[in-house]
């Protein structure tokens, strides 16, 4: 997945695991922590909408292993 110019985290885009109502989730590979992880991502039409972004926050820091 190409990210925009500037983007800065520590994550590579493996593949896709899924897309929802809440946004798309993706393997990824986490270079601070050297094991790959699952990747929420929120799309840009949802993060001007308050409510949307509450209930995307309320999931808090996943904890999940793939």
């Amino acid at each position: 997945m190409p990210l925009p110019s500037g983007t800065n985290w520590p994550y590579e885009i493996l593949s896709p695991l899924g897309a929802g109502g809440m946004g798309e989730v993706y393997r990824a590979r986490d270079s601070r922590l050297n094991r790959d992880v699952a990747v929420k991502i929120l799309p840009a039409t949802f993060a001007r909408d308050p409510e949307r972004l509450r209930r995307f926050s309320a999931g808090g820091p996943g904890r999940c292993r793939t």
